[in-house]
């Protein structure tokens, strides 16, 4: 590939990664604008959405090839684990949408690359490197400052939980390489987490449903909508580009988080969860650049 196609590439890798964070960020401005809806109840919309989009693309490439099925030997099991740890992901940054500034939300989100990093150890023995150890300590740091700890766990509950979904994303993410490894189709994997979180979130809903109004069903289809187009923006992106060029501009989703917060809700961050920020964010630059340097 010649500097020119290559530098072309990169372009396209960082615009649709930007595009998928901005998905990502009206995602959780719908969530939360959504209101009174039990986050369960949000999340099983978020995920019906995206389970008809993918399989109607399983559905289209099953047409052309019928081995687009297949499920290699072995991989079952990191299916499940997979799907298990995004619906923990999910379900804590769901009800941590709904209940700090989403901008938190975000960033408590954002700890999933750190946590993958952890879990591709144990999963793959993917050696973890002193710079990247450190990285891992000060964003932990960082994650705390906006946790806030403190004896009153009716209100760190929310922070508590975006952060323990950010683990289970991490988790999954992890899974995810370990089956990319395995030839595990991608498609499938979505269709499967979609299903399983999906089947989760039913005897909730048939328990608990709350009624919803038009104007809150259109919101919640929307932030479905929003989340797709997130995924497919992501996958395009990093299709395009190795992580190690363009994964930075991921966190740009804090921005939009931060603006989307502001102007939709009137959120502005506090000065501890600020400071959580700019540790986090300078935590993943330093192992963006660390990586860089070490992959050129």
């Amino acid at each position: 590939m010649t500097s020119e196609v290559q530098q072309k590439s990169i372009t396209k890798g960082i615009v649709y990664l930007v595009c998928s964070s901005f998905f990502f960020a009206l995602m959780g401005m719908l969530v939360h604008l959504a209101g009174s809806v039990p986050f369960i109840q949000k999340t099983f919309f978020r995920n019906i959405v995206a389970l008809v989009i993918s399989l109607t693309i399983l559905t289209k490439e099953c047409r052309k090839n019928k081995s687009f099925l297949t499920i290699p030997r072995g991989s079952l099991k990191y299916l499940f684990l997979r799907a298990a740890a995004g619906s923990v992901g999910i379900f804590g940054n769901f009800y941590a949408i709904d209940r700090i500034n989403i901008a938190d939300a975000a960033i408590l989100n954002k700890m999933s690359p750190f946590f993958a990093v952890i879990f591709s150890f144990f999963l793959l023995g993917e050696k973890i490197d002193a710079v990247p150890l450190l990285a891992i300590c000060g964003a932990l740091g960082g994650a705390m400052l906006v946790v806030k700890p403190s004896f009153d766990f009716s209100a760190t509950l929310p922070s508590l939980a975006g952060f323990i979904g950010g683990v289970g994303a991490g988790y999954a993410y992890a899974c995810v390489r370990k089956m990319s490894k395995m030839k595990v189709n991608g498609i499938i994997i979505i269709v499967f987490f979609s299903v399983f979180s999906c089947l989760l979130a039913v005897p909730f809903m048939i328990l608990h449903f709350s009624p919803m109004t038009a104007k809150q069903l259109l919101i919640l289809i929307g932030a479905g909508a929003a989340a797709a187009g997130g995924q497919l923006c992501i996958t395009t992106a990093y299709y395009a580009a190795p992580a190690s060029k363009i994964s930075i501009y991921d966190y740009s989703q804090i921005l939009f988080s931060s603006l989307m917060g502001y102007f939709a809700f009137g959120q502005i961050p506090d000065v501890l969860s600020f400071g959580g920020y700019v540790l986090i964010i300078g935590m993943a630059v330093t192992v963006f650049f660390y990586n860089k340097k070490n992959n050129d």
